[in-house]
C-alpha cells in the first residue's frame, strides 16, 4: 500500500482506537558475551571475535555472564518490576542464516523481571504510565549483508554475508503491556517511552543505549478497534526502529494504513514490517509466528537463576538517581516552572546544560545559551542540540568572557556562529575577528561627542535633566561601533559631558 492510500490521520482516530505494544531490546555494554568469553568490542574483522559456544558447535557448553544478569535485576528495579526468585532459560527455535546455533537462548515463560511500569512526561507536561509485562535476558543474533541489492535487503541481492561476531552479545528486552488509553497520543506516548527508557538505561550505566548504533532497538506492535469493542484488532510488528523520531512515526503511519486497509473491508495480516526512515512508510516482511511456533523449551545446558533476595537489595540500594527524579531535582534547584522545565527536555537540553555549568557557567547563563541561541541554531539544521559543533567547555567560555565584560550579549552571538561554522574556539574567534568590547574612553569618546553632535535635541534633553533620553545616544554610539562599545561606560561618558 502506498502512501496516497492511507487515511488521514485524524480520520483514523476517529473511528478507531489505537493499542500498542513496545518490544525495547537493549544491548548490555559487558566485556564479554552472554554465554561465552568472546569479546564484545565493536569495530572487529568479521568473525573475529567468535568461539565454539557462540557458534553452537557440539559439545561447547554456554556459562552465563554474571554482570549480564545483575545489568537484568538492575533494569528490573528501576522499572518497578518484581524479581523473580528463581527462573531460567528456554531456546527459541527457529531457522534463520544470522542464527549460528538455529535457535536463540532466552527466556520464555520465566522472565528475570516482570509486572513494572514506568511514567513518562508528554510534550505538555501529562504524565502517562506505561505498564511494563516484562524485561528478560537473551542473546543477540549476527549480522547479514545483503549484497548486489538496490535497498540493502535480501530481497533482490545476489548474496549475503554473515557476521557472527555480534551472535551472543547479552540483550535485555522489555516487553510493555498492551498500552490502551492514548488515543490520538499514541505515536506521542510510544516515542516519550523509549525516549524516557533510553535515560534509564543510561543513568544505571549498563549499556551507552545509542539507538543509532543499534545499541537500543524497537520493535512497534499496533493493532487498531472500532471505538467501543473490547477484543483487540490484529497486530502488526514494525522492527527495529532505531531512533526516537521514527518510533513516532512508525506508529503514526501504521495508524493511518490500518485504518485503510479496514474501511476496505479489508484484513490485517499479522506480520512484520520495515520501516523506511526517507519517507516514515513501512512495507511488509514476513508472515510473524505465534509463541507456540518458536516450540520453545527449557535449555538444558543451562542452570536456573535464582537471585539470593539479599543481593537483589543490595542492587536496589545502589541504584543511581533516576531521570525524573533528577529532573525535578534540577527544576528546584535551577528555581525553573514545569513549563521551562519541559522545554529544556522536549529540546534535549539537560546535559549539556549541566556540562556547561560543569565547565564553570552559572546555571542562568548555561540555560541561557543552550535553550536560546543554541536551540535556534538545531531546529534550523535539523540536529539533535548535543550534536552541534560546539562543547559545553566552549560555551562556558562564551558566559566567562561576557561576565568579564570582554563581550555583550551581541558579540557573544557573533562568537557562537564562528564557533559552530568551524572558525576555532572562542578566544581564536575574538581574537580573528577583533569582537571584543571596546571600554577605553579615549576610544569610546570621538564616538560619544560625534553622536551628541549629531543629536543636539537629545543632547538637551538630557542637560534638562531627562537622563532616560541617554539611551538614543548610547543605540548611536553602538550602532558607529558596531555593537562593540561598552554600553554602560558609553552611557557613563555621555552623562559626564552633559552634566
Amino acid at each position: 500500500m502506498s502512501v496516497i492510500d492511507l487515511v488521514p490521520y485524524d480520520e483514523a482516530l476517529a473511528a478507531y482506537d489505537p493499542v500498542m505494544g513496545l518490544e525495547v531490546h537493549v544491548e548490555l555494554g559487558t566485556a564479554t558475551k552472554m554465554f561465552c568469553g568472546c569479546s564484545t568490542e565493536l569495530g572487529a574483522e568479521p568473525n573475529s571475535q567468535t568461539c565454539p559456544t557462540c557458534l553452537g558447535l557440539p559439545g561447547a557448553l554456554p556459562v552465563v555472564n554474571e554482570i549480564g544478569v545483575e545489568s537484568a535485576v538492575k533494569i528490573g528495579l528501576a522499572l518497578n518490576c518484581e524479581i523473580a526468585e528463581w527462573c531460567r532459560f528456554a531456546r527459541k527455535n527457529y531457522f534463520y542464516p544470522d542464527m549460528p546455533k538455529n535457535f536463540q537462548t532466552s527466556q520464555y515463560d520465566e522472565p528475570i523481571a516482570f509486572n513494572g511500569y514506568l511514567d513518562v512526561t508528554l510534550e505538555d507536561g501529562e504524565v502517562f504510565r506505561v505498564q511494563i509485562e516484562r524485561a528478560h535476558m537473551e542473546e543477540d543474533t549476527g549480522k547479514s549483508s545483503h549484497i548486489g541489492g538496490a535497498t540493502g535487503r535480501i530481497h533482490g541481492a545476489s548474496h549475503s554475508l554473515l557476521d557472527y561476531n555480534r551472535a551472543g552479545i547479552p540483550l535485555i528486552e522489555i516487553v510493555t503491556k498492551p498500552i490502551e488509553g492514548a488515543g490520538s497520543r499514541a505515536p506521542e506516548v510510544a516515542k516519550a517511552y523509549v525516549a524516557e527508557l533510553r535515560e534509564v538505561i543510561k543513568a544505571l550505566g549498563v549499556s551507552e543505549a545509542r539507538m543509532d548504533k543499534g545499541q537500543m532497538r524497537c520493535d512497534v506492535n499496533l493493532s487498531l478497534r472500532p471505538h467501543g469493542r473490547e477484543e483487540f484488532g490484529t497486530r502488526s510488528e514494525t522492527k527495529n526502529v532505531n531512533s526516537l523520531r521514527s518510533v513516532e512515526r512508525a506508529a503514526r503511519f501504521e495508524i493511518q494504513r490500518h485504518a485503510a486497509v479496514l474501511n476496505e473491508g479489508g484484513s490485517i495480516v499479522q506480520e512484520t514490517r520495515h520501516f523506511h526512515e526517507e519517507d516514515g512508510s513501512t512495507t511488509a516482511g514476513r508472515i510473524k509466528d505465534n509463541a507456540e511456533d518458536y516450540r520453545y523449551f527449557p535449555e538444558p545446558d543451562l542452570v536456573p537463576v535464582a537471585p539470593p533476595r539479599e543481593w537483589v537489595e543490595e542492587l536496589r540500594a545502589a541504584l543511581p538517581e533516576m531521570p525524573r527524579v533528577r529532573r525535578e531535582r534540577l527544576q528546584g534547584e535551577w528555581g525553573i516552572s514545569d513549563l521551562e522545565m519541559q522545554s529544556v527536555l522536549n529540546a534535549g537540553a539537560i546535559e549539556p546544560i549541566l556540562e556547561t555549568i560543569a565547565a564553570g557557567a552559572p546555571a542562568d547563563q548555561a540555560r541561557k545559551w543552550w535553550m536560546g541561541e543554541l536551540a535556534r541554531h538545531a531546529n534550523e539544521s535539523g540536529a539533535e542540540l548535543g550534536a552541534l559543533p560546539i562543547t559545553p567547555a566552549q560555551v562556558a567560555r562564551v558566559s566567562e568572557l561576557v561576565a568579564a565584560g570582554s563581550l555583550n550579549d551581541k558579540l557573544a552571538r557573533q562568537v557562537i556562529e564562528a564557533v559552530l561554522a568551524g572558525e576555532g574556539g572562542p578566544d581564536e574567534v575574538v581574537a580573528k575577528r577583533g569582537l571584543a568590547v571596546v571600554s577605553d574612553d579615549s576610544a569610546l569618546g570621538a564616538a560619544v561627542d560625534e553622536a551628541i553632535a549629531a543629536n543636539p535635541d537629545v543632547a538637551a534633553k538630557i542637560r534638562d535633566g531627562k537622563v532616560a533620553a541617554a539611551g538614543a545616544l548610547v543605540g548611536a554610539v553602538m550602532k558607529a561601533t558596531r555593537g562593540q562599545a561598552d554600553a554602560a561606560r558609553v552611557k557613563e561618558l555621555i552623562l559626564e559631558r552633559l552634566a
